[in-house]
């Protein structure tokens, strides 16, 4: 199937993307086929985000968006910033205290996953098609190593990769410029950042793993628009992170830990450590008398403006987290993501309308004349910071370059280590015990994945591949411990004894988040995340 523009992910990069390719068609009179494929069962299936939203960039894409119904409803009424001391204790810091960055004045409090759904049909509204349920699988490259399109994954194979009586061979989607917005660590984009060598010039790229819950409380304990964010317990120097809960419309919180995957101790679990996180008086508080509704995990993109890799490449772009365009100091990403895919859509338009078929290079320049790149300059060091000064001292770093340089310091903090290369041996760490689940505000992996209606066809290839099924036994285990069981927020890796009484690694992709931790984390780089068939995964109503 031929299309002037294919766009490789339904999330608000992309989408983005798409309606702004098609105002600008639409405003010059001139026809212009964009196609979005998403590999989520429908729009928003797979988005997970905090998330408070900045309407920046949906003022400049749809400035009547709440007269078009955007669920857009909660604003933000209140910012706290705590410090968690230890199990009990905690501290409130002075507003003042709280980095520029992260005043929520103006924002509002949403579901990503919703605004991704009305984006979905603001985009088919325009005239753009989207395939749900359809994973790009692919790269496809001209002869000359241009990008050609992308194509989707054969349907209907079993295990051994052959055609079921349900088989449905994949589909080749060729087009004058491919956009990839897969999120954070996207395949393709992986492959793409290598062949075409993008990060060379950049810091190493770093993630943290976000962990959610979506809760409904008791009508007396709600408080919307309350907006709660800290860091402390129950991380240490061992692990970086923060916390973030948010008072919702409708009687809902959302409580959430990101656990930078920058950690040293392979015996840490980030799934145990929100649990017990959940447990401090200061959150349980929020959560006491209400009902979990729905969890979920995804890995985000957190190096900043250092690691930004170059995001252009001959027949397309990077956009989005799939180019790491959060920002960490705001712990935002959706304003950006779309300023990019709005910048993307003006640079892809310009160059069909001047019938040219070169690397976008114009895209750079509307970059670095934009307010999309003056902020995550502004704020390039603030997770250096953190990862080399710590919590207090990279904040306090923090507080006077963003509230009283502005962000123009004129220093740069470097942080070239990546993120799996950071794991010491299980010998050298101390190892962490965690509680038993108390069904209230703690629960196991099993329950917490039913929650996030997470499926997968068993009889499918195994989408998490090993390089060399003989290192998590090898190496991974007498080395590390096997630190794939504790990183993995669903239980997918589980270390067990085969026929023989040996050890094995044993992986459950069923319960798969698509959170991509395990192709982050892993300390071989020996998994490798791969597709699985269209429409697979969670299926998140409102994350």
């Amino acid at each position: 199937m031929e299309f002037d523009v294919v766009i490789v992910g339904a999330g608000p990069a992309g989408l983005s993307a798409a309606c702004r390719l098609k105002q600008l068609s639409q405003e010059a009179g001139k026809e212009l086929s964009v196609c979005v494929v998403e590999k989520g069962s429908e729009v928003g299936a797979h988005i997970l985000s905090g998330a408070i939203i900045e309407p920046k960039s949906l003022n400049e894409l749809f400035p009547d968006w709440q007269q078009l119904g955007a669920p857009l409803n909660c604003s933000v009424s209140e910012d706290r910033l705590l410090m968690l001391r230890d199990q009990q204790k905690s501290m409130r810091l002075p507003d003042f205290a709280i980095p520029k960055p992260m005043h929520n004045q103006g924002n509002y409090i949403a579901s990503l996953g919703q605004l991704c759904r009305w984006l979905g049909e603001q985009a088919e509204a325009l005239g753009v098609e989207i395939f749900p349920g359809f994973a790009a699988s692919e790269v496809l490259y001209h002869q000359d190593g241009a990008v050609k399109g992308i194509a989707t994954g054969d349907m209907g194979l079993d295990k051994a990769g052959k055609p079921k009586d349900s088989y449905m061979p994949g589909m080749e989607l060729h087009a004058k410029y491919t956009l990839f917005s897969e999120g954070c660590r996207g395949h393709l984009g992986k492959e793409l950042l290598e062949r075409f060598e993008l990060s060379k010039e950049a810091d190493a790229q770093h993630y943290g793993l976000g962990l959610k819950e979506l809760w409904e409380v008791p009508p007396e304990q709600h408080q919307p628009g309350l907006v709660v964010h800290g860091f402390g317990w129950p991380l240490d120097n061992e692990a970086g992170g923060g916390f973030f809960l948010y008072h919702g419309d409708n009687n809902q919180v959302v409580v959430g830990l990101i656990v930078d995957l920058n950690y040293a101790n392979p015996h840490l679990s980030p799934y145990e450590e929100f649990q017990r996180f959940k447990t401090h008086p200061d959150i349980a508080s929020h959560l006491q008398g209400g009902k979990r509704l729905s969890y979920g995990a995804r890995a985000i993109a957190k190096g900043g403006f250092n690691a930004l890799p170059d995001m252009g490449f001959p027949g397309g772009l990077l956009i989005g987290c799939d180019a790491g365009t959060l920002n960490v100091a705001k712990i935002k990403g959706t304003h950006t993501s779309m300023k990019s895919g709005m910048l993307a859509a003006e640079s892809v338009f310009k160059a069909i309308d001047d019938g040219r078929t070169d690397s976008l290079t114009d895209f750079g320049v509307r970059f670095q004349q934009s307010w999309l790149y003056d902020e995550l300059k502004r704020t390039r060091n603030f997770a250096p910071a953190l990862h080399k000064l710590g919590p207090l001292l990279g904040g306090s770093f923090n507080y006077v370059e963003q509230n009283w340089l502005k962000g123009k310091s004129g220093v740069v903090l470097r942080d070239k280590l990546a993120d799996h290369d950071r794991l010491k041996p299980a010998s050298m760490c101390k190892e962490r015990q965690y509680p038993r689940p108390d069904g209230v505000l703690s629960f196991d992996r099993n329950a917490s994945v039913f929650l996030s209606n997470t499926n997968h066809e068993e009889d499918q290839p195994c989408h998490l591949q090993l390089k060399d099924a003989a290192i998590p036994m090898r190496t991974n285990l007498p080395i590390f411990g096997e630190p794939a069981q504790r990183y993995c927020p669903a239980g997918v890796y589980e270390v067990v004894d085969n026929e023989q009484g040996d050890k094995q690694l044993q992986i459950n992709a069923q319960n798969c988040l698509h959170c991509k931790t395990c192709d982050i984390k892993d300390p071989s780089q020996n998994i490798r995340w791969v597709v699985p068939e269209g429409g697979g995964g969670p299926n998140y109503p409102n994350m």
